[in-house]
């Protein structure tokens, strides 16, 4: 992980009305990195504690774009990977680093982790009772219980409870992503911005568009682009409507 800054951008917040009363951070001083006009940015307009902006040079081992949240308490930090910040602007990076201060708002990070350790809870509680079970033994004709065996049929008989447990897991998933999303449009004025943004990551990461939409219940921990993009106009036309001087 590397924090090198890139070239100076002068840039204005305000394009579209937000959700719930828009404050516009300042313009980005000429000169001032990214990462340290990012931190100012996210601590000042949205009150949000950050040890800093990070950027990862991924562009070493892939051209794929993309951004996380990670850390607790004092320690938060945003990473953005350099090829990210190569293909958007300012507007579309701000609006991205919304995007990740919103799964921590909503707490889907402790949430998220809270469900990784149930479902890892899940799996070896299940574990621990058919590895003594004989019958998991009989089922494959074999009247000892060696370990190694034990986790293999394990494993094979586990198979339909993980896809059901995932499925799940990744409809919490697809929801948090929405939530996330509203929150960029409540907090910024940069709906544009990351419909714009998130086009670009489809093309940057030769997404499917147009995936089947039961394949995306099964496998999807993100909704496909074009859903979010219309699930933002919605909400955008709907603050559009509201902020609509009366005749």
């Amino acid at each position: 992980m590397t924090s090198k800054p890139i070239a100076s951008h002068s840039s204005t917040f305000g394009s579209t009305p937000a959700l719930t009363g828009s404050v516009h951070p300042p313009r980005w001083p000429l000169g001032l990195p990214f990462q340290i006009y990012s931190t100012f940015v996210i601590e000042e307009h949205f009150g949000f504690p950050l040890a800093g902006v990070y950027v990862i040079d991924g562009s070493r081992r892939s051209t794929k774009s993309n951004a996380f949240f990670t850390g607790f308490g004092k320690h938060k930090r945003i990473a953005l990977f350099d090829t990210l910040i190569e293909r958007h602007d300012v507007d579309e990076l701000m609006a991205v680093l919304a995007h990740e201060i919103g799964h921590c708002r909503k707490k889907h990070i402790l949430e998220g982790l809270v469900l990784s350790i149930a479902h890892t809870g899940v799996l070896f509680f299940l574990l621990s009772i058919f590895l003594t079970h004989q019958g998991l033994y009989d089922a494959f004709l074999m009247e000892r219980q060696p370990l190694y065996a034990g986790i293999i049929f394990f494993a094979l008989l586990y198979a339909p409870v993980e896809m059901l447990l995932s499925m799940l897991l990744h409809a919490r998933f697809r929801h948090n992503e929405y939530e996330a999303d509203r929150f960029v449009l409540q907090t910024t004025d940069l709906a544009e911005a990351f419909i714009a943004a998130l086009k670009k990551l489809s093309r940057d990461n030769l997404a499917n568009l147009t995936p089947h939409p039961f394949y995306v219940f099964l496998h999807y921990t993100h909704p496909p682009a074009l859903r979010r993009i219309e699930a933002i106009r919605d909400l955008w036309r709907a603050a559009l409507r509201e902020h609509r001087p009366a005749r």
